[in-house]
């Protein structure tokens, strides 16, 4: 019998048809959904740490406004994708607030970039321009996912992603066309995360699990096929701007159709991100620790007021 629904649940996937939370489905599928998913939900709203700093120093009311607004925006994705995970979870007898828990005691992981500092008005500009348009090439190659829930939350996350991009090339923009402090500091911050987001996808080997993953269906281009893609896309418009790539082995191999470059530190990132060892890793943690044990409150009212309800 297990066997039989095996062989369904592929012969569903291979025909193209989405699969709902409250289908069957095996333990293997779930794992590395819930793995994704939850990882995704994190970096949203890990994500939202670096700007989130520069609120308060943007430099004019309607640059913080604008900012403010993608870092709600970010924390809802990670919301949205929480409650995702939440019913990949449930059957493994865990809820939304400890998968949360996750991120303070290490469990979960989120995205190397989300480790860095941003130290100048220039690196927010790097963080919505490059950043998110390298969230939007992995995350627009997911919106075929097999898993229904998923590939419906993506859209709208998506369609967001995409103004969070246009945000920061508009202050990109601004900065390429100001005084040469101003330029020198674009390129200082470009310096300063393009290795990180050349890390961003992961490396070029093709994992069990990413194999797995492409069996059924919840993604389909490998980690340099997504890096390929956002090279072809951005490194004529980093240039345009008047931008210098801090790669001097970039370059596009006609013969081969694939852009050739430096790989970044693969070990040195992948311990940022597996030990929590990067500049801001722990700051970072910590404010997240103090922001879920101060709302502890407001979840338990809520259980409560429900439970109320229901009786």
């Amino acid at each position: 019998m297990p066997e039989a629904r095996m062989e369904e649940f592929m012969a569903r996937i291979q025909r193209g048809e989405k699969i709902e939370a409250h289908d069957w489905m095996p333990e293997d599928y779930r794992l590395l959904l819930l793995r994704l998913i939850h990882m995704h939900a994190v970096s949203e709203i890990m994500g939202a740490y670096p700007e989130k700093e520069w609120v308060p120093k943007a430099p004019t009311l309607r640059r913080k406004m604008s900012l403010m607004a993608k870092v709600q925006d970010e924390i809802g994705h990670g919301q949205l994708l929480l409650r995702v995970a939440e019913d990949l979870a449930a059957p493994l007898g865990r809820n939304r607030i400890e998968l949360m828990d996750d991120v303070i005691t290490g469990r979960v992981k989120f995205h190397n970039v989300f480790h860095m500092e941003a130290p100048t008005w220039a690196d927010a500009g790097i963080i919505g321009w490059l950043v998110d348009g390298a969230a939007i090439i992995t995350q627009t190659a997911l919106l075929d996912c097999s898993y229904a829930p998923y590939a419906r939350v993506l859209k709208r996350i998506c369609a967001e992603e995409s103004f969070h991009m246009q945000h920061g090339e508009s202050i990109i923009l601004s900065l390429a066309e100001g005084e040469s402090w101003q330029r020198e500091m674009l390129q200082e911050a470009l310096n300063r995360w393009w290795e990180a987001i050349l890390f961003f996808f992961g490396p070029p080997i093709v994992t069990d699990a990413a194999r797995r993953m492409m069996e059924y269906r919840i993604r389909s281009r490998t980690n340099e096929e997504l890096r390929q893609k956002f090279l072809t896309r951005y490194v004529p418009r980093i240039r345009s701007v008047g931008l210098e790539i801090p790669d001097s082995a970039l370059r596009f191999d006609e013969e081969a159709g694939l852009w050739r470059y430096t790989e970044p530190d693969w070990e040195r990132w992948s311990r940022v991100v597996r030990d929590n060892t990067g500049p801001k890793s722990q700051e970072r943690i910590a404010l997240r620790r103090m922001a879920h044990q101060d709302q502890a409150w407001v979840r338990e009212a809520l259980v409560r007021a429900c439970t109320a309800a229901a009786v």
